[in-house]
């Protein structure tokens, strides 16, 4: 019942906000609008997967000294995670 009570407030409030001021209605739905969806929206989780998986320092190529384990001996050797995920978007 509060439910019921309080969406028919709602209700009548946008119905005489647009009545008298169209505009400035529909700029803060604009506005509410541009705040929700990027919260809802699929590409914000899939920028957010591609952004962590890109390093933020890219390796600098040194010289192998022959006693550094973590070192690839390759530039084009594979590190880290798995990217296939982003092939098949």
């Amino acid at each position: 019942m509060y439910l019921q009570k309080n969406a028919g407030r709602i209700g009548s409030f946008l119905k005489n906000a647009w009545a008298k001021e169209p505009v400035v209605t529909a700029a803060c739905g604009i506005g509410l609008m541009a705040v929700i969806l990027p919260l809802v929206s699929p590409y914000t989780k899939y920028s957010a997967m591609m952004n962590a998986a890109v390093p933020y320092n890219y390796p600098v190529p040194v010289r192998d000294d022959g006693d550094m384990p973590d070192v690839p001996s390759h530039p084009c050797d594979p590190q880290g995670r798995n990217l296939d995920w982003l092939k098949n978007l």
